[in-house]
């Protein structure tokens, strides 16, 4: 399969990215190497072999929930720069 400029061009478009012609062609580059990687792949006889679904046999171990402490509301606000009696002072970042 060949990288045409025009298969490029409709991958730049599809991702919105805009490219320099220098970049596309180094793109296009790139992508043939993939393309003749996967064509490479496709030679190997796989029948008889079941898909990998995980890297490894390993299953999630998760943690069980435990109930903690927690810090209080004065210790929490202890280092914050600009504070009031409760909460924590931020700038206005929704401007109306």
């Amino acid at each position: 399969m060949d990288i045409t400029p025009e298969m490029i061009n409709n991958l730049a478009h599809l991702s919105r990215l805009e490219f320099s012609e220098a970049e596309k062609r180094s793109i296009g580059a790139d992508l043939q190497k993939i393309v003749a990687f996967v064509e490479k792949l496709q030679e190997l006889d796989t029948h008889g072999v079941m898909p990998l679904l995980h890297i490894s046999d390993a299953a999630n171990v998760l943690r069980n929930d435990e109930l903690g402490g927690s810090v209080t509301r004065g210790e929490a606000l202890m280092n914050a720069p600009v504070k009031d009696e409760a909460f924590f002072k931020v700038p206005k970042v929704i401007k109306k």
